[in-house]
């Protein structure tokens, strides 16, 4: 069997993290079998080189193989694409076509993002993978393929199957072998190792010198969150390579070329057992919980003052409220109403106003916290932002466009 130091030779990796050798140890084991395997890890880890090496290391390694990256084919083209379609079958099938397990039958094919699959597609995945079965679009002719399926995902495809955007039977079929791929952050041993070859690289392919970092520099560029992994340290490289004049870099010229490292220090923490020392939230989920739950707290609060004094009326008198930037927001008419006690003054009272029309009920309207519906309205801010732009709104939101295209019709939002 090959040993993993072979392998990183043999595929160009970098690192000798105790997570990255793991991860290379069950890609190498898995690789002489059949089985489904799923790469977990963030964006910019390299998972597709994983498929690459379990392909290469399997019995099918003379037969086709192709990547297909799920979230950039659109959601009515996607069956066509895997499965093939008639000719007929839909407007601009101007002929038959075969799809990729047809014509990767007998080797492997490697789904990528495959969290952006479909419903209906996956129903079709989870047919092929246990049955090996599939029905081009447009026939009713049932067709047998022999294709070895790997997959990879940066999200969290358990958490998609109990809010019903992932099948939860196609979740256990495909995690039969899981490989999680360590971040970049989480392989600190590995960050210099791999700026010096990107480095190196460049001047190798240009022709000129390679650039080195002072120990200052270093420490900075280690303890970098390094967000988009090994893809952005490989981008960043080179663009020191290119712009510095000075090939001894330095820790002031380094932070030219990451801004966010000195924002880092303000951004939220989590508190508490769960706390990893991370500056991130775990999720964008505990954000936007934290975000809602506090606006209501704030808004109850502010309810109950305001009904305190409606109900006691004792506790407040007139008087005349002189600061100009208040007064200008009210009819010269309308009388404001403060708190006169010493402890009100202590702490911020509401202002109410005198009107003729006396309340004689009130009662408390639950905020909602409906994740779907701030969801839909975060959505519909991003395109009134930018004038129906798809591409920058789904941008400005963090999520693929086509997300975003299927969070339009699952809302029925209408641009």
């Amino acid at each position: 069997m090959d040993n993993i130091q072979s392998i990183k030779n043999r595929f160009g990796i970098i690192g000798n993290s105790p997570a990255l050798n793991y991860a290379l140890q069950v890609a190498i084991q898995v690789a002489n079998t059949d089985l489904t395997v799923l790469i977990v890890g963030e964006s910019g880890v390299g998972k597709e080189v994983f498929s690459n090496i379990i392909h290469s290391l399997s019995a099918r390694k003379h037969n086709p193989f192709i990547a297909v990256n799920c979230g950039a084919i659109p959601e009515g083209t996607i069956d066509s694409e895997l499965f093939g379609h008639e000719k007929g079958s839909f407007t601009g099938a101007v002929d038959s076509r075969k799809g990729y397990f047809e014509t990767v039958s007998g080797g492997t094919i490697f789904l990528d993002e495959i969290g952006e699959m479909p419903l209906g597609t996956q129903a079709r995945l989870l047919r092929v993978l246990e049955t090996g079965e599939y029905i081009r679009v447009g026939s009713s002719k049932v067709q047998k393929t022999d294709v070895r399926v790997i997959t990879a995902t940066n999200r969290d495809l358990l958490d998609h199957t109990q809010q019903g955007k992932f099948r939860e039977d196609l979740y256990y079929r495909l995690n039969t072998v899981p490989i999680r791929v360590p971040s970049l952050r989480d392989r600190k041993e590995d960050i210099y190792l791999l700026f010096r070859k990107f480095c190196v690289d460049f001047s190798e392919r240009y022709k000129s010198p390679s650039i080195q970092l002072d120990d200052e520099a270093r420490d900075i560029l280690v303890n970098y969150p390094w967000r988009g992994n090994v893809r952005e340290l490989k981008n960043m490289a080179e663009q020191i390579s290119v712009l510095t004049v000075d090939k001894l870099v330095n820790a002031k010229e380094l932070r030219r070329f990451l801004p966010e490292v000195l924002e880092t220090s303000r951004l939220p923490m989590l508190a508490g057992p769960h706390s990893n020392g991370s500056s991130d939230f775990a999720s964008e989920r505990d954000i936007l919980y934290k975000l809602f739950f506090d606006m209501k707290k704030d808004v109850t609060e502010l309810k109950k003052m305001f009904f305190d004094v409606l109900q006691n009326p004792n506790i407040i008198h007139n008087n005349n409220f002189q600061d100009n930037h208040v007064m200008h927001n009210f009819h010269p008419q309308q009388e404001v109403v403060t708190s006169s006690s010493s402890a009100a003054l202590s702490s911020p009272q509401p202002f109410i106003l005198q009107d003729n029309n006396k309340i004689d009920h009130h009662e408390e309207v639950e905020e909602t916290l409906s994740i779907a519906d701030k969801e839909k309205e975060l959505i519909v801010k991003a395109l009134k932002k930018h004038k129906g732009k798809r591409k920058d709104a789904a941008l400005d939101l963090g999520i693929s466009e086509r997300t975003l295209y299927r969070k339009l019709k699952e809302y029925n939002i209408n641009e």
